[in-house]
């Protein structure tokens, strides 16, 4: 008996290292030492000696082909500054532009753009009033870029502020400068029977 289980223990022994010798051999390091180049490790291989490559001339981002210059930069060709919105603005466009107005403007602004928002009151710089003739008198595109690239104290709202949110920004801060200065004539005839049915009311 003792013979057998002798044997037999020889043979499972055996039979182990042979499956560990089996697995080792089938374990190469071939993964672990792969020709690869860590980030910023300089290589022989190429002239400038750079493991990171530089994008290929022309690449461009999936998603990113910003080919309407007006719609994206708020300039024309030329780099002058556009007035002319890119898109229609409707009642949707200039609710949108109120509530991102209110969100990311309003805090330094103020809800009525005068510059007199939260953040000012508690000792930030205050910005200029939208109403004074200089802003008044800028087109479309220069408040577009000022979202978009900061200006001054105010930093930029590019990575925050998707383009068609910032042209109805826009959109709305024209709303805002026209209704400190409107008039009755200003009010469409249909809407100045409303307010005229509101003012009779006791």
């Amino acid at each position: 008996m003792n013979t057998r289980r002798t044997r037999s223990g020889r043979r499972t022994a055996a039979l182990g290292a042979l499956s560990a010798v089996l697995l080792l051999a089938g374990c190469r390091q071939d993964m672990q030492n792969q020709p690869k180049y860590i980030p910023l490790r300089p290589t022989s291989f190429f002239a400038d000696q750079r493991s990171e490559r530089p994008p290929v001339a022309g690449t461009v981002a999936r998603g990113h082909l910003y080919d309407d210059t007006a719609y994206y930069t708020g300039k024309g060709p030329g780099g002058q500054f556009v007035n002319e919105f890119p898109f229609p603005v409707t009642k949707p466009v200039m609710l949108r532009g109120q509530q991102r107005f209110n969100a990311y403007c309003a805090p330094c602004h103020d809800r009525t753009g005068n510059g007199l928002g939260m953040i000012v009151r508690r000792g930030y710089r205050r910005p200029p009033s939208y109403h004074i003739d200089r802003l008044r008198a800028v087109s479309n595109g220069y408040l577009y870029d000022v979202i978009t690239n900061g200006f001054g104290a105010m930093p930029d709202y590019a990575a925050q502020i998707p383009p068609a949110d910032r042209w109805a920004i826009v959109a709305y801060v024209r709303a805002l400068q026209r209704s400190q200065r409107a008039t009755v004539k200003d009010v469409p005839p249909g809407a100045l029977a409303q307010l005229n049915q509101g003012a009779a009311r006791p």
